[in-house]
C-alpha cells in the first residue's frame, strides 16, 4: 500500500526550515536521495506534500527540528546568523554549514534552558559584562589589564599551569564564576572557532572543540571582547576574513584579537621575552615561538600575532606561518563519549542540575533535557560531571 502524503504540513514551514539551514533544495535532495523536483513539490502550495516517513527524515536526519514544528500554521519568528552575526563577511555568512547553524540553534536553546533552570537569574554575584565594557577609543593594553584583574587571573598564575589542558580550564572556569556561560561542540564547518550570544543574564561563548586547546583559548578570550563590546559575533580561524568586512566590523574584529592578544601574553612581559630577536622576527627558528607560545599556554600563531601588531613580522609572513601551523594540528582522537559530553556543557548548567536531581528536584528525564541527553545515557554523564567536580 502506497503511503500517503501528510494532512496538514504547510509548505512555507519546510521551505522556512530548509532555509533556515542555509540549504538548497538540491541540498536536501541529495540528503535524502529524492529528486530536487519532488523536494520542490513538498514546498509548493500547489504541490504534493511529504509522506509522513519523508517528513520524519526531513525533521530528524536533515532539519534536526522536533516533528510538531512542520504542522504550525506559520514559520517562527527566529533571526538567521546572517542577520544575528555582522562579524563575517556576507559571503562568509551565506556560506554558514548546515552543522553551523545548529550549533547556533543549539546555543540558543542552552539560554533558554539556563533562565529555566536559573529561574531567570544568573547564579553569579558578578557578572564581567556589566562591570567591564570595552572602548574601541581606548587603549587595548589598560583595558586588556582590567580585564585579567576582573577575572582573577594573575601572569604568576598562568605561568605556572602544567597543560594546554589546565590553562583551558581555568580560563573557563574564570569566565564561569564572572557570569558567562561556556558551551563547546565538535562544530563540522572547520574552520569556524567560535561565537557569543548576547543577554542580559545569561551571555554564552560557544567554542569549537575540534581546535587545540590553545586555539579555543584565544577563541575564548576573542569572542570574550566581542560580549564586552555588546555585539553578538562569530569568528573564523583564519584572520584574512577580516580584510573583507566593512571598516566598523574590521576595526571590531582587529581590536578583539588586540584585546584576547594583550589578555593572554601581556605587552610588558612579552617585551622582556623577545628583547633578543631581531628587528625582523622572520628570521626567528621556529622553536623560539613554540617556547614563547609554552610559557602563555598559547598558540604559536598568538605569539606571531603579538609580532605583527608591533609590525616585527609581515601581514604575509603571519599568513603563512598561520596557515602552515594549522595543517600541522594533531587531529584529535575520538576518545570517552561521557567525557567529550561533559566537555562540551558549561560547567555550572552540569553541576546545577546534577545538584537538582540530587536533591529530587528534577526527575531524570528531566535533567537529562537540561543537558541535551537521551536518559539512558545520564547515570554515565552524571558520573564524569560528578568526577569534574572532586577534581
Amino acid at each position: 500500500m502506497r503511503a500517503e502524503p501528510v494532512v496538514g504540513v504547510q509548505p512555507s514551514v519546510i521551505r522556512w526550515a530548509r532555509e533556515s539551514m542555509g540549504m538548497s533544495v538540491e541540498d536536501v535532495a541529495h540528503k535524502l536521495k529524492r529528486s530536487a523536483e519532488e523536494v520542490m513539490a513538498w514546498e509548493s502550495e500547489d504541490g504534493t506534500p511529504p509522506t509522513y516517513s519523508q517528513l520524519e527524515n526531513l525533521a530528524y536526519k536533515v532539519f534536526k527540528r522536533p516533528l510538531a514544528v512542520f504542522f504550525l500554521p506559520a514559520a517562527p519568528d527566529e533571526v538567521p546568523p546572517a542577520r544575528e552575526f555582522r562579524t563575517l563577511p556576507d559571503a562568509d555568512l551565506q556560506s554558514l554549514q548546515a552543522d553551523t547553524y545548529v550549533q547556533v540553534r543549539k546555543a540558543h536553546a542552552y539560554q533558554i534552558t539556563l533562565k529555566e533552570l536559573f529561574e531567570g537569574r544568573n547564579p553569579s554575584g558578578r557578572h564581567i559584562s556589566q562591570e567591564i565594557p570595552l572602548d574601541l577609543r581606548e587603549s587595548v593594553e589598560v583595558q586588556a589589564r582590567a580585564v585579567r584583574k576582573t577575572l582573577g587571573i594573575s601572569l604568576d598564575d598562568q605561568l605556572g599551569w602544567k597543560s594546554d589542558d589546565l590553562a583551558l580550564k581555568r580560563w573557563r572556569e574564570a569566565l564561569e564564576a564572572l557570569g558567562v556561560f561556556v558551551f563547546k561542540a565538535p562544530f563540522k564547518q572547520k574552520d569556524i572557532s567560535g561565537f557569543c550570544l548576547l543577554d542580559a543574564d545569561f551571555p554564552l561563548i560557544y567554542l569549537n572543540n575540534s581546535a587545540t586547546k590553545t586555539r579555543q583559548i584565544f577563541s575564548l578570550l576573542h569572542e570574550l571582547a566581542h560580549l564586552l563590546l555588546n555585539i553578538n559575533g562569530i569568528s573564523k580561524f583564519e584572520s584574512s576574513y577580516i580584510n573583507r568586512l566593512p571598516a566598523t566590523e574590521r576595526r571590531i574584529e582587529q581590536f578583539c584579537n588586540k584585546i584576547a592578544a594583550e589578555i593572554l601574553i601581556p605587552s610588558d612581559d612579552f617585551a622582556q621575552q623577545i628583547a633578543g630577536f631581531p628587528s625582523n622576527a622572520e628570521s626567528v627558528q621556529d622553536y623560539l615561538y613554540a617556547n614563547l607560545a609554552s610559557r602563555y599556554g598559547a598558540s604559536r600563531e598568538a605569539v606571531l600575532r603579538r609580532l605583527l601588531d608591533m609590525e616585527r613580522v609581515s601581514q604575509s609572513f603571519y599568513e603563512q606561518k598561520a596557515k602552515l601551523w594549522s595543517s600541522q594540528k594533531k587531529a584529535a582522537s575520538g576518545g570517552d563519549w561521557y567525557a567529550s559530553q561533559n566537555t562540551y556543557l558549561s560547567d555550572r548548567l552540569a553541576r546545577e542540575v546534577i545538584g537538582r536531581h540530587y536533591r529530587n528536584q528534577i526527575s531524570v528525564e528531566q535533567a537529562s533535557e537540561f543537558l541535551g541527553i537521551k536518559a539512558k545515557n545520564f547515570a554515565g554523564l552524571e558520573q564524569r560531571i560528578l568526577q569534574g567536580a572532586a577534581a
